[in-house]
């Protein structure tokens, strides 16, 4: 048997058990070697919500004690090793510190068994980042996946957090884009556009894209201004900071241009069966600039991609949705994705 992939349960009150439950119903060949992280009450939860939404029978959930016993789960049923807390059900779409704190120890069960070599890779249902502060304790210190994986790695390396740098990725058919900074305040994330962290950003792109093309990656990197500073008009950075980050990286063997107008750059770069794009990938200097162009394109195939780990992390292009939870309208798509994105980088 291959190596299986991890999905986190995410927090309880959002989504993610939805996703899940309705992921191994409606897409069993897509789940083989599938495993949950998470709490089985809850998964059974949603399990009897989607079966109650569309008339049918709940898919039934096994319990495992360990990933050794997933050969024995039968077909059309979900398999969960409980690995947190949850000593009760909690409500749908409301901040909860339990709800929090039961995701982020699925996260940290699944990033050791990865690092360990017992399961293949990891995708992580969504969680919330309310909840992970709520929680107090160790799961407060982080903001998000991201961070918590990096501090996962680092430790299991024998590294400072610093020495194991990770980028956020997000892809789908059409576009990819890589941030140099993540999750911080736009003000912090303007102070984050250094030589030193471009740089960075560019050679973690090169390697982590070269390995999932079979070749170089044609790298466009966008400016942090409008028109891309103008020519110092409306701001030095893509001068001072970005172009000789661009430069050096062309010196080591990157096909890295740019610094381009943020507003052009991702339409250059959409590759589409009638209109072939110029680049592979897109560096965006923060969160929002280069999350918003893919998910503009279709939040339902997105996948977010942690690159810089030494293990395979996808995760869906969206969040718990709390709006929606517990209704049965949650769409699985972009789940899916990210389960065959963690299934062929695996490989």
């Amino acid at each position: 048997m291959k190596k299986p992939i991890l999905i986190t349960m995410g927090d309880a009150a959002g989504i993610g058990p939805e996703i899940i439950a309705r992921s191994f119903r409606d897409s069993p060949d897509d789940l083989t070697g599938c495993v949950v992280i998470g709490d089985v009450a809850t998964l059974r939860r949603a399990t009897a919500l989607i079966a109650a939404q569309a008339g049918t029978m709940a898919l039934p959930v096994a319990q495992l004690d360990t990933l050794a016993d997933l050969p024995s789960v039968p077909p059309n049923c979900l398999g969960v090793l409980q690995k947190c807390e949850l000593p009760a059900l909690v409500p749908y779409g409301q901040v909860s510190g339990l709800a929090g704190q039961a995701a982020a120890e699925c996260i940290v069960w699944a990033a050791r068994a990865v690092l360990a070599g017992q399961a293949g890779a990891m995708v992580t249902a969504p969680i919330h980042k309310e909840a992970l502060a709520a929680a107090g304790g160790w799961a407060a210190r982080f903001p998000g996946h991201t961070e918590m994986l990096q501090a996962e790695a680092a430790a299991f390396l024998g590294k400072p957090v610093s020495a194991v740098p990770v980028r956020m990725m997000l892809a789908n058919d059409e576009l990819k884009t890589v941030l140099v900074s993540i999750h911080m305040s736009l003000r912090n994330a303007i102070d984050a556009v250094t030589f030193d962290n471009v740089l960075q950003t560019l050679r973690i792109t090169h390697e982590a894209v070269s390995a999932s093309l079979g070749r170089p990656p044609r790298i466009a990197v966008a400016g942090l201004n409008p028109h891309a500073g103008e020519g110092g008009l409306f701001g030095s950075e893509e001068q001072l900071i970005i172009a000789p980050a661009i430069a050096v990286a062309r010196e080591e063997g990157l096909d890295a241009r740019g610094p381009f107008a943020p507003d052009t750059v991702f339409m250059r770069a959409r590759n589409t069966p009638a209109k072939p794009g110029e680049f592979d990938v897109v560096v965006a200097m923060y969160h929002d600039q280069g999350l918003i162009p893919v998910k503009y394109l279709g939040v339902e195939q997105g996948v977010n991609v942690t690159l810089g780990l030494p293990l395979v992390r996808t995760s869906p292009d969206h969040g718990t949705a709390f709006d929606i939870a517990g209704t049965g309208q949650a769409d699985a798509s972009s789940l899916l994705a990210a389960i065959r994105m963690a299934r062929r980088l695996a490989a």
